[in-house]
């Protein structure tokens, strides 16, 4: 019940549907499953709240492994009482839980330490009581070999009264208090890398002060890689006198000489222990707010990259443009299969461009080719400008493909396990049009952060991102449903269940086969076993079945309620899928049973409407403004075409077919107040966009939505 109380304190969820999720969870079921198919089990709780769910679990998982850890420390020193262990207990903070712990945990050799060896506890203790008077006197009595004269003495006894202040926690949690509602971030430049050029990007932080809880994320993560590269010193700053005369409010009841001692020892304590380690606890904080936030702008965008429009089944001609290089030529069929490759010179310093266009048009001809797809790295706007010259025998569809991570993708050991007779620059030719064809399929193959739309994604906590963009990844594969007859295995690994062994033995399983005849075959795999087929069965798509529920998101374990459905209605099942004039009539009161509600009954009728419908958009065609090749080409107050290809919290990033992307700032997204960029733009999305400033010599442009 601890659990439940502590995620419930978190989320104000409903405390049955946490209490069933964590049942759920513990059987080991995925979000998506659980999301999808056991709405009545958690009070039809979405994928959002139900992976928030999964967070504070795992969060009071390792609290309560820290506090076991802890109290066997404890138990082993002989010094847990019972008041320290209701104490850790009952305590829900993992800082509170260190505090606690904090007077016991085993240090390194201290002065404190050494001033106890020495014999100065009790003195320490005699000062901190604040009725002795001549403490002179009392000192002299703890001289020895260590401890020489009064001076002495006196550090010592310091040095223990400061480890006492710095180890209490409504100290602690007062200067915590502080550092959080006042602290400032400042920043000086280190004068001999400041001419560097590397150092330039960074020059507006070369002197820069800020309040620390103000600060937006991107800003400090870029103001503590400036830090790491080794270009600025970054400091966290308060009012020390302040801060030190509440600690001195709270211990100092006198006005003798035992009270001069304990200034020093409180100041000591402040400046040595309290101050650098809870302003750098507090820096940590920023960090991992500033994390949590780029993470989610990465997940938002990454989600939409990945359900970006898919083009479908189509033959496909793939450039990879170059210069010198020529540009890798393939064509694949409709399932993304390579059937040719061939390299073309169109360009400087070849200019072979009328053998190009040739040799373009009889591949169309040849292959059957429906859509072309050009990557729109170097030499990109030549490459579409040649395709648009040849006139084909029917029409084409042009488009220009994003090539972010498909060089990772050709040197990956996926890509050459799945072409190992071809090199990178084959592979890469594949990876766009596939690509095309359908994003999510081809973009699972790529490590998620090497795609490139989030925000420092190299300087955030790699764990947190990886779980993370993994979450995202898993949410969209299941959202859309997986051919299992097709799919590679990058892409069968993130069904629910399914996992990378079991997506390798289905291939095999495949392989050696042939295709899956209906869902029930699958359960045939090695190592697929019930509790994975129920998790995957539902996301899992089989093509021209003979039983037409396989190629939906109904599952298995509902194909009776469909049946008894079709049966009340005088109609086969396939009669019933498509009707929508008899589904909408069903009484769907009649079919509720103790485990299946409305939640589940009203999914499959929206299902059996549009079995396997893709939610996602198609692709379009899309034309940069022909007449601007470089960032020379510009002018303030140019309207030009462009695509949304990153988003920050500070705006966002547009491809108006040039190398450099501009830059539309949050504050000239649009007329009214923005909280989130997402609620403007979208990744990939095409807009018209306005010139505001262009600076050559740092290659930056300023762009504007507000166009009228």
């Amino acid at each position: 019940m601890q659990l439940i109380n502590f995620i419930q304190s978190k989320t104000n969820l409903p405390e049955k549907g946490i209490q069933n999720t964590v049942e759920l969870l513990n059987q080991d079921c995925t979000v998506p499953f659980i999301s999808r198919y056991r709405k009545e089990k958690t009070g039809n709780l979405d994928e959002v709240q139900i992976a928030t769910i999964v967070k504070y679990k795992n969060l009071y998982d390792d609290l309560e492994k820290r506090k076991a850890s802890i109290l066997k420390s404890l138990e082993e020193q002989d010094v847990l009482t019972d008041e320290l262990r209701t104490k850790i207990t009952v305590t829900t903070n993992l800082i509170s839980l260190e505090d606690l712990y904090l007077p016991f945990k085993k240090k390194r050799k201290t002065k404190a330490e050494t001033a106890r060896k020495n014999g100065l506890e009790p003195l320490a203790k005699i000062i901190m009581s604040q009725h002795a008077d001549n403490i002179e006197y009392l000192a002299s009595k703890y001289f020895n070999d260590s401890v020489e004269n009064e001076e002495d003495a006196f550090e010592g006894t310091r040095y223990i009264i400061a480890e006492w202040v710095n180890e209490r926690t409504d100290i602690r949690n007062s200067i915590r208090w502080q550092l959080e509602r006042y602290a400032i971030i400042s920043t000086k430049v280190i004068k001999s890398k400041q001419e560097e050029d590397k150092a330039q990007k960074y020059k507006d932080y070369f002197d820069w002060n800020e309040s620390l809880n103000r600060i937006p994320s991107h800003r400090l993560l870029a103001i503590l890689r400036a830090e790491n590269e080794g270009f600025i010193r970054v400091k966290i700053r308060i009012d020390d006198d302040k801060a030190i005369a509440k600690i001195e409010d709270r211990i100092i009841r006198s006005n003798n000489d035992c009270a001069t001692q304990i200034e020093l020892a409180i100041k000591d304590a402040y400046k040595r222990l309290l101050f650098p380690s809870l302003s750098n606890e507090t820096l940590q904080n920023a960090k991992e707010r500033a994390d949590e936030s780029a993470i989610q702008v990465f997940a938002k965008n990454l989600k939409q990259l990945l359900l970006g429009a898919p083009l479908g089944e189509k033959n496909i001609l793939a450039i990879d443009p170059g210069f010198r290089s020529g540009c890798k030529v393939v064509c694949l069929d409709a399932q993304g299969g390579l059937e040719y490759n061939e390299t073309i010179y169109p360009h400087a310093p070849q200019n072979k461009s009328i053998d190009a266009i040739k040799k373009i048009s009889s591949l169309v001809d040849a292959y059957k080719i429906e859509a072309i797809a050009i990557g729109n790295g170097t030499a990109s706007r030549e490459t579409e400008q040649l395709i648009k010259k040849i006139r084909f025998n029917k029409d084409i569809q042009v488009f220009v493909v994003s090539e972010a991570g498909a060089s990772i993708y050709s040197a990956s050991k996926i890509a050459r396990e799945e072409f190992p007779n071809y090199d990178v620059t084959v592979r890469g030719a594949i990876s766009i049009g596939r690509r095309l064809a359908d994003p999510l399929a081809e973009l699972v193959k790529i490590d998620a952060k090497s795609i490139g739309v989030g925000q420092y994604q190299h300087d955030v906590d790699q764990t947190k991102l990886k779980n993370t963009l993994n979450l995202v990844v898993e949410s969209c594969v299941n959202t859309i449903g997986v051919n299992v007859n097709t799919a590679s295995k990058s892409l069968l690994s993130y069904v629910s269940g399914i996992g990378a062994k079991i997506a390798e033995n289905i291939v095999e399983y495949r392989n050696e086969n042939g295709a899956f005849k209906s869902r029930n075959d699958i359960k045939k795999v090695p190592r697929l076993g019930a509790k994975a087929y129920e998790q995957a069965a539902g996301f899992l798509r089989i093509k021209n079945a003979k039983n037409p529920l396989d190629d939906s998101a109904v599952h298995p374990e509902s194909y009776t309620i469909v049946n008894k459905m079709a049966k009340n209605e005088n109609k086969n099942v396939s009669e019933l899928i498509g009707n929508t004039a008899i589904l909408q009539k069903i009484d769907l009161q009649k079919y509720c049973t103790d485990t299946v509600g409305l939640p589940t009954l009203k999914d499959i009728i929206n299902e059996l409407k549009k079995p396997g419908l893709d939610p996602r958009e198609k692709a379009k065609i899309f034309t940069f403004n022909q007449n601007i090749k470089t960032i020379n080409d510009l002018r303030e107050g140019q309207l030009l075409p462009g695509i949304i290809n990153n988003i920050t919290n500070f705006g966002c990033f547009v491809d108006i077919g040039i190398k450099e992307s501009g830059l539309i700032h949050v504050s000239n997204l649009s007329d009214k107040f923005v909280r989130d960029v997402n609620e403007i733009v979208n990744l990939h999305q095409q807009v018209i966009v306005k010139v505001l400033e262009v600076d050559i010599a740092r290659k930056r442009i300023q762009l504007t939505l507000k166009i009228k």
